[in-house]
């Protein structure tokens, strides 16, 4: 396959992988870059994962996932800190610069979007400066409202650049995925904003099908199955500026249930037809 250059892997479109199997599949298929997650990379050894990445020639696009910064009780707000500060080391020892943030939701009890969100922007400006020491950026992550009371209280990208805006650009910007904003009409003119401050720091593919399965979080469709128009939210990030790695990530019981390898070929195939 072609057009190629760009393309990132996410591992959790292809979570049935081990690591080892992974890196295989995607030096097989000349696939350059893969976006791996903490919990199968400590399971393998942030160390071996980073030599076993390397020595394939990969890139590692970001790291998923920091964040989960919303709580109030002083204890578990410490012990939040204490996670993002090893999320970053992680990624640093992993050789990529982007840690993504999924902000977290509402704490039980709590109806108080407001300040959750002054709570995210109080952790930011612990974590921000330890992640630059590091050279590591934060990218915050806005999730589909439908998230907005367990996952994420950050909802849309106005929502995420009025929080990472607060801080400088190498230490907060924004992820700009397809399938959490792209029912939203203002979301161009965001990205053309996220752009100009530099504060693009991924890009994120997934479609949109329906109907949604049951809980919701594992709906995110194959590129090219569901309504989004890929190549027109390329084409707003690169109007932008944004020039970096373009990852897929899918959650999908079906395509998880599949032969791996055959899913990463099929991904690559549809990122070409379909974003390239």
């Amino acid at each position: 396959m072609t057009d190629l250059a760009r393309f990132s892997i996410n591992q959790m479109t292809v979570k049935q992988l081990s690591l080892p199997d992974l890196v295989d599949a995607c030096r097989d298929l000349g696939v350059p870059g893969v976006g791996l997650w903490r919990e199968p990379v400590r399971a393998y050894g942030v160390e071996a994962a980073a030599k076993l990445v390397r020595d394939a020639g990969l890139a590692v696009t970001t790291l998923c996932r920091g964040g989960v910064l919303t709580a109030i009780d002083p204890a578990e707000r410490a012990s939040a800190l204490a996670d993002n500060r090893r999320a970053v080391d992680e990624a640093a020892t992993l050789g990529t610069d982007v840690l993504v943030l999924v902000s977290g939701g509402l704490p039980a009890g709590s109806k108080d979007l407001h300040g959750a969100r002054e709570r995210i922007a109080d952790a930011l400006a612990e974590l921000g400066p330890y992640a630059e020491q590091h050279g590591v950026k934060l990218a915050i992550e806005p999730l589909h409202p439908m998230f907005a009371s367990d996952r994420c209280v950050v909802s849309t990208l106005a929502q995420a650049l009025d929080l990472a805006e607060r801080f400088p650009a190498h230490q907060v910007g924004v992820t700009v995925d397809t399938y959490h904003i792209w029912w939203d009409d203002r979301a161009p003119e965001q990205i053309a904003r996220a752009g100009a401050g530099g504060r693009i720091h991924t890009f994120q593919l997934a479609d949109w099908i329906t109907p949604l399965p049951e809980g919701v979080l594992n709906g995110r469709g194959q590129i090219g199955d569901g309504a989004i128009d890929m190549r027109a939210w390329r084409g707003y990030v690169e109007a932008a500026g944004y020039t970096g790695p373009i990852e897929v990530e899918l959650f999908n019981d079906p395509l998880w249930a599949r032969d791996g390898r055959e899913v990463l070929a099929e991904t690559a195939r549809r990122f070409v037809e379909h974003a390239a």
